[in-house]
């Protein structure tokens, strides 16, 4: 595991070449949604939404797109996480930043994500940082072969509040954050 932390900021369109090919990688294309460009450049420029990469010394190694930055419920949905170089506890520390960022940043009293079935890393990390499962989407994600569920799962305010903190890091960083 990689002791380097990583740091995130917001996406400029100069990223999106790498953006594009993160989805496409292939331990990445079976759970991942794949966009255009054209849709990547309007989820940076909206306002409900937020698009970050994540790099560790100066080089891409994932990115985030948040969703409902404008919720009057105070929802927020983590639309997207993904890394390219696994296994080096980027997951996690994204994970963390978002966390931070939408709890003690934007001071939002839910996170929220869907993840397919079989997509095991993912659903162990989501556990490992407090998420829980809220319910099933069933035969929700069309694959080559058919149909797979997918999880809701969430972690609430309080829930975050209780756990043990992170790295300051991450929480300074998710609070200087600028989004657009």
């Amino acid at each position: 595991m990689s002791t380097h932390r990583i740091e995130l900021r917001p996406t400029r369109p100069t990223d999106l070449t790498w953006v594009l090919a993160a989805e496409q990688y292939f331990e990445n294309a079976p759970y991942v949604g794949q966009w255009s460009r054209a849709q990547h450049e309007g989820a940076i420029a909206a306002t409900d939404e937020a698009h970050f990469v994540a790099e560790q010394n100066h080089e891409p190694v994932g990115y985030v797109i948040l969703t409902g930055l404008e919720n009057p419920h105070l929802t927020i949905n983590l639309q997207r996480i993904v890394v390219v170089k696994k296994g080096n506890g980027y997951g996690r520390q994204i994970l963390q930043w978002v966390k931070a960022f939408a709890f003690d940043t934007l001071g939002y009293h839910r996170l929220w994500l869907d993840v397919i079935s079989s997509n095991q890393r993912a659903q162990s990390l989501y556990k490992r940082e407090g998420f829980v499962v809220e319910g099933i989407l069933r035969d929700s994600w069309k694959t080559a072969s058919g149909y797979e569920d997918m999880l809701i799962m969430s972690m609430l305010a309080p829930e975050y509040r209780a756990a043990p903190q992170m790295t300051g890091q991450a929480t300074d960083q998710a609070t200087t954050a600028v989004g657009k």
